[in-house]
Formats: structure tokens, C-alpha cells, sequence
């Protein structure tokens, strides 16, 4: 308690001017903070209150993701306990930068993302892990130009414990094999398409850093000669060895050890890896609890058997796997308790075999059944009766499904969060039974045609927690739809309603209600203009990804205001738009703004493009129509090459679709055809 008055008493900042605020205790004012980490602009709002404030927040501030390297130097001095930096927004951040943040940081920084960045080499990772001491996390994912050079930096991380190097492809064995001496801590490691890491590197990891849990091989061309090793670590918990082509039965069979800390273990692409195989890789383990079989050998009763004697096994994965009547047996007769279960795509799957199999696992959380073309209504039925519990159902493209067996699971399914019926026969009758399911966060109706805005307004009124809605080329929905999905779900973060003809600027101005939606697709949607567009970026200021493709009615009238309001927007889609040069440079001031693609817009101009593409200072991304490839000049896209932008040209002919019952829509686009 005194140290608490104390507090009281002394100002939360250096100036000595009477403040009201300084009656909070720093604890309470970074409470404050907590709750406000996931909203920039309220952080930022939360700084500008006062000086005492702004001098806290600047202390209080752990975690950072700049948009630029540039913006590192002033922030350097400000925020000096920075112990998680996020690169991952800079594409351009070289030795300077790093030897920069090596010097600031060198006593906070615990973790670093650089996974999207480029220009930096070994000489600044060897600054980075000389100096901060306390780097336990780095992710160096598709930093293609590293060589062996940098791995041996990395080796300067002693106290490393989680690494990523997925598709580093030019790091070799050698490389590796500095990282397995130097880095003793590491806890998790991702090789995935590092192609030039063989059994060589992989065994010395195995010999070196004992400490391994999470081990990803995936399409390294390795052999059970380095399994051998990785099976001694002790304390293994996940190994990722999907697409190793060069694991087989015959090689696995010499195996002579087993790794009894193993919980999970993805074999997925690997069909050189049957029964045999698994048995003899698997043997011995106790703790197994997910098991990825994907895209690999025939499930047969002889492959289930493997997996007969985990108890604690929980999740099956076989997506893509020809099932057989003797594997279905065999997966019912297994006695552990299986939550998870996924046949996505599984070919030989039908009613007799899915139903007889969920009577036997009634404890069943998540199913997915995607693309199980065989599968009827007596499957849904016996699902629905058996696995009450289940709270993921996917079932895209199930054809065969009638509509009435969607009224089965929201009568019987009642704790669902997440339903998939993409491309089925559901109608209205079971949108209302599925409104019964108020834990209801993800719901996905693409290519529904028998839906309508009846159903949907049930929905909308009951299931408050939907966070993501897929409504793709619905066409039965309208305006009312959507105003009942606006109105019911405040917790909105994303909704495609792209191909539906009925919706108007009136749709969007309700979704503007929607505060925390993040991603909005109305391609195609040719009844929507810049009014809606408006409404949009003044009510969701969370916006970050925007695709509205072949919204002809959209012009540079919805381009200010989102370049006003929509200053989280990362990703937008501008194609066949009515947007010019004016909108486009507007458009250029969202200081977040990664990735666009442009093509066919009829009013951008060579030197319009080339303003906005020199002021879009965050850019790692664009897709253009090749026809501009030789009016840029050569210094302009040279500079934004060097600077992270990644050009893709495209020679697609212009193409519109001509939509009955939206006769001035389509004249327009026709107009644009012949302009182009």
C-alpha cells in the first residue's frame, strides 16, 4: 500500500506541470494499455491524450510492426523496451537497419520476424546475434539469397530456442550443421524446401540440439538414415515430414529406434510410405495424438491397425486418401478418443462407411467431408444423431446432400461454430434451424442458389458471434439479406458477397455498421457504387483487405474517402473499376498499403500509375496489365524492385460478363470494352 501511494504521488512524466492524470498509478495506466493492443489508432489516440500518456505508452510498448525501415529511427529512442520486432511489412531491410536494431535493442529483444524481408546478409545477422543475446525467436522464412555465410551467424544465437528457414534454399548441410553446434536451446526448427539440406544437416541437428519439440522436414531429401537420429530426441513432439519422397517402406523397416515423446506426425505426399512403413516408424510411441496421413497410400485395415494401440490418439487426417470398407472397420474399432476427423476429398467414401464410422466415435468435435460426392442425406442424419458435440462441420460440394438434411443439424447440432455448406442444396428451412446454433462464428454459403434473404434474416437475428459469412455468387440474396447480417452481427471481420446481382450501395451501408470487419469482397457486384464504397471506409476502419473487382459504378469518388479513413487497408483489387489517375494517387497516401492489383482501368494513365506507385511507399506487391511494362520508365520500377516491390505483369484481354436485368451496367462495360 505505501508503495502504491508513492506511486500516486510522482508524476507519470518528466514534466512537473499539474496533471489530473497523475493521480493513476502507472499499473492502472498500463492496464489501459492491454486492452487497447489491438486497435493502432486507439493506442495512438491513447498517447495523444497528454504528455503523461504519451511518455508512458513509450515505455509500455513491447511489440512492434513498422510499415517501413525507414520509420525505425524514430522510433528507435521512443519505444526503448521493444522486445518483439515484426518485420515482416519491410520488405527492404538491409545490414544498416540491422546492425541499427542490434545496437537499440540489444538488451529487450527476444524475438524477430524477417520473413518477407530482403536485402540483409550475413554480415548484419552476425551484427543481430552478436549483440542481442536475448534473441530466443527468429523466423527468416523466404530469405532466398542466405547462404551458408549467414547460417554460420545465426550460430552466434546461443540462446536460440525457435527457428525458421522454410524455402532458405540456397542454406546446405555445412550451413545447418553451424546452426546445430552453435544453437544447443533450439526448441522448434522448419526446414520445410530448404532442398540443399540433406541427411547430412538433419543429423547433426539430431546430434546436437537435444532440446528439439517441433522438428519440419517437409521436401527435404532426406532418408530413414538421419530418421535413425531425429527418433533418439527425447523430447520430440511434432515432426513434419510431408513430401520426403525419398522415405519409403524399405528404408523405414531398418529402423532400429523409436521416439516415445511423439504427439504429432504428418506424412502427408508421402506415398512411397504404406502400412509397413508407418508401423515400423510409429513403433513405440506413447503419446501420439494427431496423426496426418494426407494424400498418401490406400486407408486399409492394415494402415488403421498401426494406429491401434495409441490411446490418447485424437485427430486423424487422411484428406485426399482412397478409402477402403476394411480401413472404415478398422477406424471404428479404434479405441482411443478421436475429436478430430478430416476425409476431405476422400475417394471410396460412402454412406455405409461414414455412418458406420461416427457411431463409433460419437465424441467427434470437428468433421470434414468436403468433396465426398457419395455421401446422402442417411450420412448427415446418422452424423447429427451420433456427434451431437461437434462444433466444425465441413461439407463444400457435398452434391448429393438434399436441402432437407440441413434442418437435421441445427436441430441436433447445437454447440456448431463453424458450418461449410459451399455448393450444396441448403434453402431457407435450414438456415432457420441452423440459426439455432447461437455459438455460430464461421458460416460458408457460396454457390448456395436456393438460399434467399429469408433465411439469411434469420441468421442474422439469432447467431450474433458470426464472425466470417461466405455468401460467393449466392445470387437469391439481396439488400435485406445483408442489412440483417449488419444489424445482428457486430462481430463481423469478414463477408464475401462477390457475383450476387441484387446488391446495392444499400448492402454496404449496412455491413458499416460491422466496426471490426477486416475483408470485403464484392467483385462483380455490379449495383454498388463509390456512395456505398463511402459508407464503408467511414464505418470500418479496420479494414484490410478490399477487392472490388468489376464494381463498374465505383470511381474516384470512393477512392478518397478511403484513402481518408481506410488506413489499415493492406490489399485492394481496383480491376475494371472506373478509377483514374486521381483516385489512384489517393489511394497512395494509406500508409499501409502492401499489395494491389490494377488492370483495366480504362482512366489510368502511364503517369498517373507512376505518381502512385513512387508515393505507395509500403509496396511489395503489384499486378499490372503488361501493356504498361513498356511506358513506365525503367528508373521507377527499377527503384521499387530495390526497394521490395515485386512486379506481375498480365496479358489478359479485357473480359466482361454482361449480366441480364442490368441493362446500363453492362452497356457501360461494353463501352469500356470498345475503349480498351
Amino acid at each position: 500500500m505505501k508503495t502504491q501511494s508513492k506511486r500516486r504521488r510522482q508524476p507519470l512524466s518528466p514534466d512537473s506541470s499539474p496533471n489530473p492524470f497523475d493521480i493513476l498509478t502507472e499499473e492502472i495506466v498500463c492496464k489501459i494499455l492491454d486492452h487497447l493492443h489491438n486497435d493502432p489508432f486507439a493506442t495512438k489516440a491513447f498517447s495523444l491524450t497528454c504528455k503523461a500518456f504519451y511518455f508512458i505508452e513509450s515505455r509500455h510498448r513491447r511489440i512492434l510492426k513498422p510499415l517501413r525501415p525507414e520509420l525505425l529511427p524514430r522510433i528507435f529512442h521512443r519505444y526503448p523496451f521493444v522486445s518483439h520486432l515484426d518485420l515482416s511489412m519491410c520488405p527492404r531491410v538491409d545490414d544498416t537497419t540491422l546492425n541499427v536494431i542490434s545496437s537499440t535493442w540489444k538488451a529487450t529483444l527476444q524475438s524477430i520476424n524477417l520473413s518477407r524481408s530482403r536485402f540483409f546478409t550475413n554480415a548484419g545477422l552476425s551484427s543481430l546475434f552478436v549483440n542481442c543475446s536475448g534473441l530466443v525467436e527468429v523466423d527468416l522464412c523466404n530469405a532466398m539469397q542466405l547462404t551458408d555465410l549467414a547460417a554460420s551467424a545465426i550460430a552466434e544465437a546461443k540462446n536460440l530456442e525457435r527457428l525458421s528457414l522454410a524455402r532458405c534454399k540456397s542454406i546446405t548441410d555445412m550451413g545447418i550443421g553451424c546452426i546445430a553446434v552453435g544453437c544447443r536451446k533450439l526448441r522448434s526448427l522448419c526446414l520445410k524446401w530448404c532442398l540443399r539440406v540433406g541427411d547430412l544437416g538433419v543429423e547433426l541437428i539430431a546430434l546436437k540440439c537435444k532440446q528439439i519439440r517441433s522438428l519440419d522436414l517437409s521436401y527435404l531429401p532426406i532418408t530413414e538414415k538421419s530418421l535413425n537420429s531425429v527418433l533418439q530426441l527425447q523430447h520430440l513432439e511434432d515432426l513434419v515430414l510431408e513430401g520426403c519422397h525419398g522415405i519409403d517402406d524399405d528404408g523405414l523397416s531398418t529402423l532400429d529406434q523409436s521416439c516415445k515423446s511423439l504427439k504429432m506426425l504428418n506424412l502427408s505426399n508421402c506415398q512411397n510410405v504404406t502400412h509397413t512403413g508407418l508401423s515400423s516408424l510409429i513403433n513405440g510411441t506413447e503419446q501420439l495424438q494427431q496423426i496426418i496421413l494426407a494424400y498418401g497410400s490406400s486407408v486399409t485395415s492394415d494402415l488403421v491397425k498401426c494406429l491401434n494401440a495409441y490411446s490418447k490418439l485424437q485427430s486423424i487426417k487422411l484428406d485426399g486418401c482412397t478409402v477402403t470398407w476394411s480401413g472404415i472397420k478398422a477406424m471404428a474399432s479404434l479405441h482411443s478418443p478421436v475429436k478430430e476427423l478430416s476425409l476431405s476429398k476422400c475417394l471410396g467414401l460412402t454412406d455405409d462407411g461414414l455412418s458406420f464410422l461416427v457411431q463409433s466415435h460419437k465424441d467427434l468435435r470437428k468433421l470434414d467431408i468436403t468433396c465426398c460426392r457419395k455421401i446422402t442425406y442417411t450420412s448427415i442424419d446418422i452424423i447429427t444423431i451420433s456427434c451431437t458435440s461437434l462444433t466444425s462441420l465441413r461439407m463444400e460440394s457435398c452434391s448429393l446432400v438434399p436441402k432437407e438434411a440441413f434442418v437435421l443439424i441445427g436441430a441436433r447440432c447445437s454447440f456448431l461454430e463453424e458450418l461449410d455448406a459451399t455448393d450444396n442444396e441448403i434453402d431457407d428451412e435450414g438456415l432457420k434451424s441452423i440459426s439455432r446454433c447461437s455459438k455460430l462464428s464461421i458460416l460458408k454459403l457460396g454457390i448456395c442458389s436456393n438460399i434467399s434473404d429469408e433465411g439469411l434474416a434469420k441468421v442474422g437475428s439469432s447467431c450474433s458471434m458470426l464472425k466470417e459469412v461466405d455468401l460467393y455468387r449466392s445470387v437469391a440474396i439481396s439488400d435485406a439479406g445483408i442489412a440483417a447480417i449488419g444489424d445482428g452481427c457486430p462481430a463481423l471481420e469478414m463477408i464475401n458477397i462477390a457475383y450476387n446481382d441484387k446488391i446495392t450501395d444499400n448492402s454496404l451501408v449496412s455491413l458499416s455498421k460491422c466496426r471490426m470487419l477486416k475483408a470485403l469482397e464484392i467483385r462483380g457486384c455490379l449495383g454498388v457504387s463509390s456512395i456505398g464504397l463511402s459508407a464503408i471506409a467511414m464505418g470500418c476502419k479496420q479494414l484490410t483487405v478490399l477487392d472490388i473487382k468489376k464494381c463498374f459504378n465505383i470511381n474516384d469518388n470512393g477512392m478518397l474517402p478511403l484513402a481518408q479513413f481506410s488506413q489499415n487497408l493492406k490489399q485492394i483489387n481496383l480491376s475494371y473499376c472506373s478509377v483514374t489517375d486521381v483516385g489512384l494517387v489517393a489511394l497512395a497516401s494509406i500508409s499501409r498499403l502492401q499489395n494491389m492489383t490494377i488492370l483495366h482501368l480504362a482512366g489510368l494513365t502511364p503517369n498517373g500509375l507512376a505518381a502512385a506507385l513512387l508515393a505507395c511507399r509500403a509496396l511489395t506487391k503489384v499486378k499490372l496489365h503488361a501493356s504498361f511494362r513498356p511506358l513506365l520508365p525503367q528508373s521507377i520500377l527499377g527503384y521499387m524492385e530495390a526497394h521490395g516491390c515485386v512486379f506481375h505483369w498480365r496479358d489478359k484481354a479485357f473480359q466482361v460478363r454482361l449480366t441480364e436485368g442490368n441493362g446500363s451496367q453492362g452497356m457501360e462495360a461494353a463501352l469500356w470494352k470498345e475503349q480498351q
